[in-house]
């Protein structure tokens, strides 16, 4: 008889240990997903920079537009070459980044040793455009399309391991010329 008295102590003991665990994870969990928020009259620090400090590149609006077009192009291309390695359609991600994204699609806009000489460019427009670009800027582009020539050239192993790390370089040119040039649209 002795040891059924004990037992209603110890399940009372074994609840209440029980409650105070979940309480304490409780709080543990509600102050780790709360939102903390300044005190009154504390300035919040802002992660962005509040000022747009990146180059201006002077084109005229036809130019400034077909330039916005070809930036779309790319980031719609990173998209469908994304899905395509999804689908493992290794194929079609090189065919995308060759014509898409490296250096022939856009050959136009690179400045030959005479920019005025170029005369396989699409448009009329886009052969006035290379003496417009800032030799900074072409050095980007042309990192960004050396790249994706790069990316192109690994699709064909289907190993991830070495696709991936080579999409990130194109994105980091992407970027690193995203950070540093606007368009500016000249009249």
């Amino acid at each position: 008889m002795s040891l059924v008295l004990p037992l209603p102590l110890y399940r009372e003991k074994q609840v209440f240990l029980g409650i105070v665990a979940l309480v304490a994870l409780c709080l543990v969990l509600s102050t780790g997903c709360s939102k903390a928020s300044p005190f009154y009259g504390e300035q919040r620090s802002n992660p962005y920079p509040t000022s747009d400090t990146r180059h201006p590149i002077p084109l005229s609006s036809p130019a400034g537009t077909e330039h916005r077009a070809v930036m779309l192009q790319h980031l719609e291309s990173i998209q469908v070459i994304v899905n395509a390695l999804v689908e493992e359609d290794y194929e079609l991600a090189k065919g995308l980044t060759e014509s898409h994204l490296g250096f022939f699609m856009h050959r136009h806009l690179i400045p030959p040793a005479q920019p005025q000489a170029r005369q396989d460019a699409p448009l009329p427009e886009a052969q006035q455009q290379p003496g417009q670009l800032p030799p900074a800027y072409v050095k980007l582009a042309m990192a960004h399309h050396a790249a994706a020539e790069e990316l192109a050239r690994i699709i064909p192993t289907k190993d991830l391991k070495q696709i991936l790390p080579q999409f990130n370089n194109v994105l980091k040119a992407c970027v690193a010329c995203h950070l540093e040039y606007k368009v500016r649209e000249r009249s």
